[in-house]
Formats: C-alpha cells, sequence, structure tokens
C-alpha cells in the first residue's frame, strides 16, 4: 500500500488560489469557473466568447507545468495502460457532468461558494459516490 503525506499547508495554498481564479473569472467575466461547461462551450462557442475559454483551459496544464517547475516533487501515480478502461471512464464522467448539468468545480467550488441548494446536493451525490467507489474497490474488490 502506498504512504502518503498529508501537508495541509500546500492544499490550503492551492485551495485558495483556486477559490481565487474563480472569484477572478465571475468578477472579470461574469462566467462560473466550470471546467466541463468552459471545455464543452469552446467547441461551439459564440463570437467573442472563445478567446478567454481557450485561455482558461490552456492555463490549467500551463499552471500545473509552472508549479512542477518552481517546487520539482516526484509524485508516485499510476493510470491504467487499457485504452478501453480509459475510454469507458472518461464517457462516464462526460455523461455525470451532462446529468448533473456540470462538474465538480462548477458545483463543488463555484456553486457551493454561491450556496446553490442545487450544487450542493450535487457535491454531496458525486463526493458520495466517489467514497461509495473507492470503498468497493479496496474493499470489496480487493484492488489497491
Amino acid at each position: 500500500m502506498m504512504e502518503t503525506t498529508f501537508s495541509p499547508g500546500t492544499g490550503m495554498i492551492g485551495g485558495a488560489m483556486i477559490g481565487l481564479a474563480s472569484a477572478g473569472l465571475l468578477l472579470a467575466n461574469g462566467k462560473i469557473a466550470g471546467i466541463s461547461g468552459i471545455l464543452g462551450r469552446s467547441i461551439a462557442a459564440i463570437p467573442g466568447d472563445l478567446g478567454w475559454r481557450l485561455a482558461f483551459l490552456v492555463g490549467l496544464p500551463f499552471g500545473s507545468w509552472l508549479t512542477a517547475q518552481w517546487s520539482p516533487v516526484e509524485l508516485e501515480f499510476s493510470i491504467s495502460s487499457s485504452p478501453l478502461l480509459l475510454v469507458v471512464g472518461g464517457l462516464l464522467v462526460g455523461v455525470g457532468t451532462q446529468l448533473g448539468s456540470g462538474c465538480t468545480s462548477g458545483h463543488g467550488v463555484c456553486g457551493m461558494a454561491r450556496g446553490s441548494q442545487r450544487s450542493i446536493f450535487a457535491t454531496l451525490t458525486f463526493m458520495g459516490a466517489g467514497g461509495l467507489t473507492v470503498f468497493v474497490v479496496r474493499h470489496v474488490i480487493g484492488a489497491a
């Protein structure tokens, strides 16, 4: 079993940065920082709406890369080597964001901060489903 290190300081800094970026987008553009909505609406964006969407989407991996350059830390993780499993997982995430009318960032960060009852319910639902999935995978199926 992989050992994890709990570091509340970096988590708090990261959370504050996500909150500031979300608040900045809302204040500057009046838009919610929901990644699935930003990505989905960039495919057929209305004129004048594509620039900020692309900047936001490019900023996601660029910010991670920049952080890794500033503070390189080796993290152990693995992703399934099964293309079928990856495709099915991606499709399930897409279906979930459509059924829930948003994703974790839109509901969990922005919607809950605005006190949206729909977002609070959605967040409780996907957090509960995630917890149940981890329990089943680790304790019922027995996978690491």
